[in-house]
């Protein structure tokens, strides 16, 4: 007797498609922090009922890329001093780990793809699309982690973006940035020479120079 497939739930898929997108685009700074968000206006924009909106707000502020305060207000993190500092403290560590581990797979065919990557940041530099800069500054960065073969590490650190993908906007407008990130070249040197220490100090200031300069 054949089994019949489970038949799928429209509403888990339209959460799920709206969970993806409204991440996606927290992700890469689209909302500015502090952005309040209702659940009409995110049914209304994907075109869903309540209940996958609802659906999808709590999963991302269970991931702190929402806030939910006590009076159901649903808002981007507007993120402390504190708080910054703790989370380029966590990319600091995860990252460098990261880096570390892929090394060893670090061919050449990788190299050069980071480096079509890090050309990509240029044009979202001299275009002054911010939300262009960050994704593509986070290709870079997932590209080479991809390679360390450490999936749970690896998701750690995409929810460490997630929560800083607003702030990252606002970085992006106050540095004010003409070139790719100095560090990405440095990376890129310590790649091809198989410098381990070179690389992880790379990483790391890559990871929380720019983070450190929104504290004030």
């Amino acid at each position: 007797m054949l089994i019949q497939p489970r038949p799928i739930d429209p509403s888990t898929a339209a959460h799920e498609r709206v969970y993806r997108a409204l991440r996606t685009r927290i992700m890469h700074g689209e909302i500015a922090p502090g952005a309040a968000l209702t659940l009409r206006g995110i049914g209304k924009t994907y075109d869903v009922s309540m209940t996958p909106a609802r659906e999808a707000v709590r999963r991302l502020v269970a991931e702190g890329a929402l806030s939910l305060s006590s009076s159901g207000r649903v808002s981007t993190p507007a993120l402390s001093n504190d708080r910054i500092e703790e989370l380029a403290t966590l990319r600091a560590l995860l990252e460098s780990e990261l880096a570390s581990r892929a090394l060893p797979r670090a061919h050449l065919a990788l190299i050069d793809r980071l480096e079509t990557i890090n050309s990509g940041v240029s044009q979202m530099i001299a275009r002054h699309d911010a939300a262009g800069y960050i994704r593509m500054n986070l290709e870079f960065h997932r590209t080479l982690y991809l390679r360390a073969q450490a999936p749970a590490m690896l998701a750690m650190t995409e929810t460490v973006w997630l929560q800083l993908g607003p702030t990252m906007c606002a970085l992006y407008g106050r540095l004010n940035r003409k070139e790719p990130p100095y560090h990405h070249k440095l990376i890129l040197a310590a790649l091809k020479a198989g410098d381990e220490p070179g690389l992880r100090l790379a990483v790391r200031t890559d990871a929380t120079q720019g983070l450190r300069m929104l504290k004030g």
